[in-house]
């Protein structure tokens, strides 16, 4: 398994104001909870809770969607004051009890989005987030229309509903010093190189880039494909696969440094391999 480690990622933003505060976002995806990882995750979340001002959960929280798995998660973070956001995964909701676990980790103090927005105020800064699992649906060459029988149309709109969430969470966090989204399935294909192409419309939608095109957020991040690579775009917002699998590693910290406009990445550590 992976050993907890933080890389650093630096945004540079066109400034509209004085400000000069480096925000640190810990981001990690598919850390899939349960009794067995119990040990991991905590002496993960015990050191991350001084390398970063914001903590961010792209899905797959527990193993197979049980309220005790999320326990586990729950009781790892209890202790720490860094505000956490996250949004749920396939995992997650499995056993159809997604309610019990959203209830479970909020109890421990994590903030769950789920077709929602949130805004924290760290050092003066408005930090917005644009949360939502996404959904299914392909990618050019495998997208899923809506036509056919009444079942793979409503995959279709389950798709529709989390791309209009997107978007209007994004309209919400417009006037945000930097604007993030937090999704579990892909938006772009870039980040699911590695794995294989048949099961591409299963990990994400290139339905979930038309807001981000439009709104054009600060960073986006997402987990899902274990196989996959760690960086994409969506034009020219940088995109981030940042499931476990793929870092090799607890957390990654991004650090974001003004405020919102058009951003340009420069890549200051080394990505993973």
């Amino acid at each position: 398994m992976w050993a907890p480690a933080w890389q650093a990622l630096r945004f540079r933003f066109a400034e509209k104001c004085n400000l000069s505060r480096v925000i640190r976002i810990a981001a990690a995806g598919d850390i899939h909870a349960s009794e067995a990882t119990r040990e991991r995750i905590e002496s993960a979340f015990a050191t991350v809770e001084g390398e970063a001002d914001v903590v961010l959960l792209a899905g797959d929280l527990t193993t197979t969607g049980e309220p005790e798995q999320a326990e586990v998660l729950a009781h790892a973070v209890r202790a720490i004051s860094t505000p956490i956001f996250a949004v749920l995964g396939n995992h997650d909701l499995h056993n159809a009890r997604g309610d019990e676990i959203r209830a479970a980790l909020e109890k421990g103090g994590i903030t769950v989005l789920e077709r929602d927005f949130a805004v924290a105020e760290i050092a003066g800064m408005q930090i917005g987030i644009a949360g939502t699992k996404g959904f299914v649906g392909g990618f050019p060459g495998s997208s899923l229309p809506d036509f056919g029988e009444p079942l793979l149309r409503q995959v279709y709109a389950e798709t529709t509903a989390e791309v209009d969430a997107l978007a209007d969470g994004l309209r919400q966090i417009a006037q945000c010093d930097l604007r993030i989204v937090l999704l579990h399935y892909a938006p772009t294909a870039d980040t699911l190189e590695g794995e294989p192409e048949g099961i591409h419309a299963f990990l994400g939608s290139d339905r979930l880039a038309i807001p981000i095109a439009e709104y054009r957020p600060d960073l986006v991040l997402h987990g899902h494909a274990h196989a996959g690579s760690f960086e994409g775009c969506v034009g020219t917002v940088p995109v981030y696969n940042v499931a476990v699998h793929v870092m090799g590693r607890d957390f990654w910290i991004f650090d974001l440094e003004g405020t919102h406009g058009h951003a340009e990445v420069e890549v200051e550590a080394p990505l993973p391999d």
